[in-house]
């Protein structure tokens, strides 16, 4: 499983929608959506800053992300990005991974 941040900001029709529904029925909606997609729900917030709500969750692989971001921002009423999460011990693994590269102009 790959962790991922979701950020979402709700379109105006999305928080008419989130007023009639309440936090806690997002949350499971949320929460049947990645389940549904072979993932685990870690945690959602509701913010009022930048975003409107921040989930973190588990999901198989990057295409599943994907297609869930897709199915999430085709309704229109959420504009959502979901972006990978690597541990500390991944970032060990990638640092240690040789990479050849050039940089412009040398």
């Amino acid at each position: 499983m790959a962790k991922f941040l979701l950020t979402a900001t709700y379109t105006g029709g999305g928080l008419e929608g989130l007023t009639a529904d309440g936090g806690t029925v997002r949350v499971e909606v949320v929460r049947a959506l990645v389940e549904n997609a072979g993932g685990r729900l870690e945690a959602l917030y509701f913010s009022f800053g930048q975003y409107d709500t921040y989930v973190i969750c588990d999901l198989p692989d990057a295409v599943t992300a994907a297609a869930v971001a897709i199915a999430v921002r085709a309704g229109g009423l959420v504009n959502a990005r979901l972006i990978p999460l690597l541990t500390p011990e991944q970032v060990d693994a990638v640092v240690n991974l040789p990479v050849a590269y050039r940089q412009p102009g040398h």
